[in-house]
């Protein structure tokens, strides 16, 4: 009863829909990161390599140290910032601890990788395109992953809530199996 009295019920809905706001919004960057990607390059190694170590054939210039530099410097901050809000959102996920680290570890090494692979193209080895192409593919499919499972479990949250609020009852006879 407390919950409803203090308006805490209230609070938990309003929680939930910036988050889920959020998430929405985070769609969006996922979705815009792919597009920048295959802007500049595709899923072949030529590519990569082509963005990077530049094209006679397209009179691209190779990538600059600066250039490389004050890309990674904007990616790590802003990347690394959603990493850590969306494995920190997926805490709250109904899944198993396993899971959790697995998604947790595979969105920072897709990121990490994603953005490492671009330099060891440029100054170590055109081979390093295959890493680049793997590590983008991993960081997009663990980010979808993450938002879908958290979006998932907001919608979930959510619907339980309205229902216990229509038969307040319910949360009651819910209660009684669980202890």
């Amino acid at each position: 009863m407390r919950f409803f009295v203090t308006g805490e019920q209230n609070r938990q809905m309003v929680l939930n829909t910036i988050v889920l706001l959020f998430l929405v919004y985070m769609v969006v960057l996922w979705v815009s990161l792919g597009l920048m990607y295959f802007q500049r390059m595709g899923l072949t190694a030529t590519s990569v390599q082509e963005y990077y170590l530049g094209s006679a054939a397209r009179f691209t210039e190779p990538r600059s140290y600066q250039s490389l530099l004050e890309v990674s410097h904007a990616h790590l901050f802003s990347m690394g910032m959603l990493a850590v809000t969306l494995t920190h959102l997926l805490l709250f996920a109904p899944l198993a601890d396993r899971i959790k680290v697995f998604l947790s570890l595979a969105v920072y090494l897709g990121a990490i990788g994603d953005e490492g692979a671009g330099w060891l193209v440029r100054f170590v080895d055109p081979r390093f395109a295959y890493l680049k192409i793997a590590m983008f593919l991993l960081m997009e499919v663990s980010l979808a992953v993450l938002i879908g499972i958290v979006i998932y479990g907001l919608i979930s949250q959510r619907r339980r809530q309205h229902a216990t609020r229509k038969h307040p009852h319910r949360k009651k006879l819910a209660g009684r199996g669980t202890h």
